[in-house]
C-alpha cells in the first residue's frame, strides 16, 4: 500500500477520536502530532531509522518512548505513535501529521493557500487580496504569499486541491501550442 493511503487512513483514524473528544482534544492531538513532526524534521536520521528494516520493532518502541517521554503529547497520541511502532508505520508520521492538519482545518472551516506573484505584493495589497478571496470562499483563508518572476507576469493561485494559473508565461505558453496546431 502507497504511503500516502496508509498516512491518510491513520490521520483519519486518529481525528475520528479526537473529534469525538471535542474541538479542544482536536487542537491538542494536532499539536502534539506538529510538535512530533518537528522533532522528526529536525532530525532525518530519526526519519531514516524508522524506515531502515534493519532496526526491530521493539528497539524502534524504544526511541519513540524516549522522544515522548520529552515531547509529552496526550496520552492518545502516545498510545497512537506505539501503535505505529508496533505497525511499523513511523516512517509514515510526517505525512499522517499533514493529513491530519488538513483535516483539523477542514473541521474549523479553514482554507489554506498560496497566491504567487510575479513581484513581491506590499502588506496592503496582500490584506486587501486575502480578504477579498475569503469573501468569495466564504471561509476563513491562510493565504501565503511569494513572487517568482519566472511567472513574468499575472498570478499562480493554489486553493486547497485547485490550482488557477493566470499566469503571462502560461498565457504565452498556451499561445505557443495554439500556434504550433495551426489554430
Amino acid at each position: 500500500m502507497r504511503a500516502d493511503i496508509v498516512a491518510r487512513r491513520y490521520a483519519r483514524a486518529l481525528f475520528s477520536i479526537a473529534k469525538s473528544q471535542g474541538d479542544a482534544e482536536m487542537e491538542a492531538y494536532g499539536k502534539d502530532l506538529a510538535g512530533l513532526a518537528a522533532v522528526l524534521m529536525d532530525s532525518p536520521e530519526l526519519l531514516r531509522m524508522f524506515r531502515n528494516p534493519i532496526f526491530t520493532r521493539e528497539e524502534k518502541k524504544a526511541i519513540v518512548e524516549k522522544l515522548l517521554s520529552k515531547a509529552n503529547p496526550t496520552k492518545t497520541v502516545k498510545n497512537f505513535c506505539f501503535l505505529l511502532a508496533e505497525k511499523d508505520r513511523l516512517s509514515c508520521l510526517l505525512e499522517i501529521e499533514a493529513h491530519f492538519g488538513v483535516l483539523l482545518d477542514e473541521a474549523k472551516g479553514i482554507i489554506r493557500g498560496e497566491l504567487v506573484t510575479a513581484i513581491e505584493l506590499e502588506d496592503a495589497k496582500q490584506i486587501e487580496v486575502k480578504k477579498q478571496l475569503a469573501d468569495q470562499l466564504g471561509k476563513e483563508l491562510i493565504l501565503d504569499f511569494s513572487s517568482d518572476a519566472g511567472i513574468l507576469g499575472g498570478v499562480v493561485l493554489k486553493v486547497g486541491d485547485k490550482i488557477l494559473d493566470a499566469s503571462l508565461k502560461a498565457q504565452l505558453n498556451a499561445m505557443k501550442e495554439q500556434i504550433k496546431r495551426g489554430e
